[in-house]
């Protein structure tokens, strides 16, 4: 556990591209712009990845990767950016059970900070009474504390 925290800064990405849809997109002057199903997110050796959101169109999801040893994920967080507003949401953090108070979710979450350094950083929903200490830990200091925010118009409603 202590090596997959020390290592938040290996991650491998896998684009978020999509030419031909956005190109129809384009020609449709955005009437078109829904994925039918979910994309297809693989996994990578490394041991944190960035992908595609299956969930959120034109949303990201970081994710903690134990494939040397179990083959799972044990972490996993969808998250936007908007650099015009400075702002960023993340959106259904999940830990595995027998990995949550290690400090994996906090190391995941710095990691997202200091790649998208001067950003205040919100949650798109309420948090769960069970998860309210989390957020409180982990939110102090950081500018905008991970409290409910609404997206901005740049950037798709998650």
């Amino acid at each position: 556990m202590r090596q997959l925290i020390a290592r938040t800064d290996d991650v491998g990405r896998v684009s978020e591209r999509e030419p031909r849809r956005n190109l129809i997109v384009w020609l449709t002057r955005g009437r078109w712009r829904f994925r039918r199903g979910r994309p297809v997110v693989p996994t990578l050796d490394n041991p944190w990845q960035d992908t595609t959101c299956p969930e959120r169109a034109g949303w990201r999801t970081r994710a903690a990767n134990l494939r040397r040893f179990e083959d799972e994920f044990v972490l996993a967080v969808d998250y936007q950016t908007c650099a015009d507003c400075r702002i960023g949401w993340v959106e259904q953090p999940y830990t595995l059970p027998r990995y949550q108070r290690h400090g994996l979710a906090r190391a995941g979450l710095a990691a997202l900070r200091s790649e998208h350094p001067g950003l205040s950083w919100y949650t798109l929903g309420g948090h769960f009474p069970d998860s309210e200490r989390f957020w409180t830990v982990v939110g102090t200091g950081v500018p905008g504390g991970y409290q409910q925010g609404k997206t901005c118009g740049h950037v798709g409603p998650g």
